[in-house]
């Protein structure tokens, strides 16, 4: 028989696991505040002006608020060159502009973590022959399953690379997975590994949820380019839409010309009119992401003093915002995502239920109260209805409204 908590005892818990992670929250705080200085460099470095906050129209000539914002990006993230758009709509296209700017019949496309995200499965064709995808277009695709602890197996990477591997494809964060989520360190490591196996090979990181966690991006430590939403991390909660390519320059340019046409590229697009939000956004990002940490800090050692397992951790390095409770149950993990959404600033009243989305094979739950539909950063759950029953956390634009909503998720499993 389940042994209830009563709601007194589950605050008088959450009060010592807020005095619990004092020290990991203070090394937190000591990535932020370098992230954002780092940001704020590039702000006072391009100078940037309130002209620059003005959208455009038509053609987008001469935009000086797009190239200004790419400026910035390309600072940010040590890189030649930044597409940043907010006509990009999610992590999955800049991620498809990568793809399909870069590869040609007969180039192949490695994965070096096993199976991609549930949204790229598609879009390389590993469901069949979808009409457009990598496969459609002449475009193979091999991949490398991790070994048993979760890390890369080199051995096996490097027997898979040959004369036709144009492309490797790195995703930093887990996904709907439970391995660990690659860290800069082991990217660098990694990076080193495939110059030594082909030294022609274009290195692709997918950034998603991962911008700011720590003091160093994926170009930094030797990738080629490197792909994000800005309704994750890097728009701060404040970009409506919008994503960025990020690398060397005529990479991005290749990107460019699949995102519009060749010819013509990254040369027009008009700044929407909401363009200071990803100016501002962007300036907010790295406090943001750390107000994510700490809630996913808590929410871990929540969970954990509950009786559940958790991935990572509340005490394992992190390297992106994404927090895993393991819940076992198709019924406890919809409990939870209802707690998260009765406790949401928007849709509160909304009753989340398991059902069928474009680009994912399980069905998935979602909880998402947020005032930008889809915006990870400011705090959604969601969980593929799938063995072992696990439920995904990210964001949370203040670490307050994080406890307040995890709170509203635990008592939903223990209290009732």
């Amino acid at each position: 028989m389940k042994n209830i908590i009563t709601p007194e005892k589950l605050d008088r818990l959450a009060e010592e696991v807020e005095k619990e992670i004092q020290d990991i929250c203070r090394q937190i705080e000591k990535k932020a505040y370098a992230n954002h200085r780092k940001v704020i460099e590039q702000f006072i470095g391009a100078g940037v002006t309130d002209y620059h906050l003005k959208g455009s129209t038509g053609y987008g000539y001469n935009d000086a608020a797009r190239d200004k914002l790419e400026e910035i990006y390309a600072g940010v993230f040590r890189s030649e060159s930044a597409l940043v758009r907010g006509q990009i709509v999610s992590g999955t296209h800049a991620i498809a502009l990568c793809f399909f700017g870069l590869l040609r019949p007969g180039d192949e496309l490695l994965s070096v973590q096993g199976d991609p995200y549930d949204t790229l499965v598609r879009m390389i064709g590993l469901k069949g022959g979808e009409s457009g995808s990598l496969k459609d277009l002449g475009v193979t695709y091999r991949q490398v399953d991790l070994l048993e602890n979760g890390r890369p197996d080199l051995e096996g990477i490097k027997k898979a690379v040959n004369s036709r591997t144009k492309m490797v494809f790195i995703q930093r964060s887990r996904g709907y997975s439970l391995r660990p989520s690659f860290g800069i360190a082991e990217i660098a490591d990694l990076v080193r590994f495939l110059r030594e196996c082909k030294g022609d090979l274009v290195i692709f990181v997918d950034n998603c949820y991962g911008e700011f966690v720590e003091l160093r991006e994926p170009i930094e430590v030797g990738a080629d380019l490197v792909a994000g939403s800005l309704i994750k991390n890097p728009g701060g909660g404040l970009a409506p839409s919008g994503g960025y390519v990020a690398g060397k320059k005529n990479l991005v340019e290749m990107a460019a010309a699949r995102w519009t046409a060749p010819g013509v590229g990254a040369e027009i697009g008009p700044s929407p009119d909401y363009v200071r939000l990803l100016y501002q956004g962007l300036y907010l990002a790295p406090r943001c992401v750390a107000e994510a940490l700490h809630g996913a800090v808590f929410t871990a050692r929540l969970f954990e003093r509950l009786g559940y397992r958790t991935v990572p951790s509340y005490d394992a390095p992190r390297t992106d915002i994404i927090q895993v409770i393991i819940l076992g149950t198709e019924g406890k993990v919809t409990k939870f995502c209802r707690g998260i959404q009765s406790a949401s600033p928007v849709d509160s009243a909304a009753v989340p239920v398991p059902c069928d989305m474009p680009g994912y094979e399980n069905r998935v739950i979602m909880a998402a109260g947020t005032f930008v539909q889809g915006a990870s950063l400011e705090l959604s759950a969601d969980a593929p209805m799938r063995d072992p029953y696990a439920v995904y956390l990210q964001g949370g634009l203040s670490r307050h409204y994080t406890r307040i909503a995890v709170m509203h998720a635990a008592r939903q499993l223990e209290c009732e």
